[in-house]
């Protein structure tokens, strides 16, 4: 695994001169440390193009949620969190129920995972790893999109000006990292800071990279190589959605627009109430 642990190490000094992975880097202030959760940050604090500030405690990135401790819990409560988005499918949630605040709305967003998590299906995709193309395609394919993340927004353009709202998966990875992506951009974030926040998720989940790592060379056969591009956040994934959705709708703003339902007025309140 020297090579991971290496890796890991570049990525935070390669972009620790920037503005945007210097911000992420801060786990004192960002990072949320819990018992039974990981990759589990604080979204605030990210500079817009504008020259705003995202807030701090309003908006929650997280894997998954199911091993939460009392101790765990009683620090959410403590986060005001109003609302959950859930992105797992079916498989997903079965297996790994989540443990959120008694008072906090759980919405699932299963748009594009109700394969996730099943055997016959997590083996097609690990074959699949090799030279990136099988995430390469779970990034690229916009067809879940609208379902997946325009009910996010509309709770977004929701929330209670005094609450909070956190997103999730299994991983805090893929369907989380290009949910924030989307967030971000939308409150006119540079496309550094959007990437940077992409893979800040190495640093966050090294230690769980390193474990699930070992467990697909062991159980699954599969070879290290393969395994690591199944885990890793790569800046080449953020950017094919991206891609992706250029060339389908022209420009971001118009697949925001088009298949999210953000109009200029709506992304006018998202920016008033989650920017400063």
């Amino acid at each position: 695994m020297k090579h991971i642990k290496l890796a890991i190490v570049a990525l935070f000094f390669l972009f620790s001169a920037s503005s945007g992975f210097a911000q992420i880097a801060d786990s004192s202030t960002r990072e949320v440390k819990l018992e039974g959760a990981v990759n589990f940050r604080d979204m605030g604090g990210y500079h817009t193009k504008e020259g705003k500030t995202v807030k701090w405690n309003k908006l929650f990135r997280s894997a998954a949620l199911n091993q939460l401790t009392a101790s765990d819990l009683n620090k959410l409560n403590q986060l005001s969190l109003e609302t959950v988005i859930d992105f797992r499918g079916p498989y997903e949630v079965k297996i790994a129920p989540d443990r959120i605040p008694a008072n906090a709305k759980r919405v699932s967003l299963p748009a594009g995972s109700e394969k996730i998590g099943d055997s016959n299906y997590l083996k097609q995709m690990m074959l699949s790893m090799k030279n990136d193309s099988g995430l390469i395609r779970f990034y690229t394919d916009l067809t879940p999109f609208h379902d997946r993340y325009k009910p996010m927004f509309d709770e977004l353009l929701l929330l209670n000006k005094d609450s909070a709202l956190l997103f999730h998966c299994s991983a805090g990875k893929d369907r989380t990292g290009i949910a924030a992506a989307l967030i971000l951009y939308a409150l006119g974030a540079d496309e550094k800071v959007i990437v940077a926040d992409y893979l800040a998720t190495n640093y966050y989940r090294r230690n769980e990279n390193e474990k699930a790592i070992r467990g697909m060379v062991k159980f699954y056969g599969l070879d290290e190589a393969t395994a690591t591009n199944m885990m890793a956040a790569k800046e080449s994934y953020i950017e094919a959605t991206f891609t992706s959705i250029r060339k389908q709708y022209g420009t971001v703003d118009h697949f925001l627009e088009q298949v999210l339902g953000l109009t200029d007025k709506k992304i006018a309140m998202l920016k008033n109430k989650f920017l400063e």
